[in-house]
């Protein structure tokens, strides 16, 4: 394996708990433990799992013209925003596709930006490009940052008995400064699982004794707590349509077509937006759509979509047996013509077309929309 991938912290806890390390985005990271990622999945839907997360990145933007710097930045109006307020956003090229698509945070002294792992120099080359005319500080903070999300229908009964702070008062997408495990820390109810649950900012030096003090008062307490590798990362974003940077977006992709329009407040003059309303007018190339197959087979990602007649039409983006809803599901990008639920179309796996449906998205409701 090559020497410049990055490991986290807790490298050693995965390897001496035996997590298989794969390369990600630049780094070494578990992708399943002894317990497989079915499992892991099902234990996060039922109760909670633990994610060492720490390849993502973070950014702070401070400085008086800080709201109007980053409302240029990002496609939400991030002024409708108050105090521990977080959001989902993207952040867009001029012609429309995706740089990175993030969580924003306001802190009361700070804007505080979680970003992907592969694209976190670039986001931050992008954003010391546009700070013209603006007077902001931009800080990656990434090194000296560490970050966990802990997620599932119990994750929230756990974290209350490591935080003084009466998690009650913390709607989700909202945030706070406090403490967990005696470790000062940024929390916010945010998450990429379709559950309820945290993601945890702290100081990198904390990074084994918050893994373990999780694990083991959920031991304490009598609740399920496993720690969770990549593939169940990736099928319980998958489940709830979460997408992935350079799968369902990409610089060559939009909001609109990826179905993010909602993640964009077209009353701010945001980078991009005129690019996207000219979009709206003359209406999209293709169109993300979720679909199950009908015939027995796995859909990957990178295989041709076709319509009946057995013309290609599009390319599966992701691709996966989805344990939840014991279905295997796929998400494609299509001409909007084919787009409609219902819509008969065939997968070719290994040249062997087979017959597949499009169905609504999300295959699996997020806990905060039931």
């Amino acid at each position: 394996m090559s020497e410049t991938l990055k490991r986290t912290r807790l490298y050693q806890w995965h390897v001496d708990h035996g997590g298989r390390m794969v390369p990600f985005a630049g780094w070494e990271m578990p992708v399943q433990y002894p317990t497989g990622p079915i499992e892991e999945h099902h234990i996060t839907r039922r109760s909670a799992g633990l994610f060492d997360i720490d390849h993502m990145g973070q950014i702070t933007v401070t400085g008086p013209d800080a709201e109007a710097y980053l409302n240029r930045l990002v496609t939400w109006d991030i002024t409708l925003m108050a105090d521990f307020d977080a959001h989902y956003s993207l952040i867009c090229y001029d012609h429309g596709g995706i740089v990175d698509d993030i969580f924003i945070y306001k802190l009361p002294d700070r804007w505080f930006l979680a970003v992907n792992a592969a694209n976190l120099d670039k986001d931050y080359r992008w954003m010391l490009d546009h700070t013209g005319g603006y007077n902001v500080t931009v800080t990656n903070i990434s090194d000296e940052t560490y970050m966990l999300a802990l997620q599932g229908p119990r994750a929230i009964e756990l974290l209350q008995k490591l935080t003084p702070t009466n998690l009650d008062n913390v709607p989700r997408f909202t945030a706070f400064e406090g403490e967990v495990a005696g470790i000062p820390t940024v929390v916010g109810r945010t998450g990429y699982t379709g559950e309820d649950g945290v993601e945890l900012f702290f100081p990198a030096d904390q990074a084994l004794k918050m893994w373990e003090t999780i694990l083991q008062t959920g031991e304490e307490a009598g609740i399920e707590v496993k720690p969770i590798g990549l593939a169940a990362r990736d099928s319980l974003r998958f489940e709830p349509s979460f997408p992935l940077y350079g799968h369902e977006i990409n610089e060559e992709t939009t909001p609109l077509e990826a179905g993010l329009g909602w993640a964009c407040k077209f009353e701010a003059d945001f980078i991009g937006r005129e690019a996207l309303l000219k979009q709206k007018v003359e209406g999209l190339r293709k169109k993300l759509v979720g679909f199950e197959l009908v015939d027995k087979g796995v859909p990957r990602e990178g295989y041709p979509v076709a319509n009946d007649a057995g013309e290609e039409i599009g390319k599966v983006v992701t691709g996966m047996y989805a344990p939840t809803v014991d279905k295997y599901c796929g998400h494609a990008y299509v001409p909007p013509e084919y787009a409609q639920v219902g819509t008969s179309i065939k997968i070719l796996i290994r040249s062997k077309p087979k017959a597949a449906v499009v169905v609504k998205r999300p295959f699996y409701t997020p806990a905060y929309n039931r």
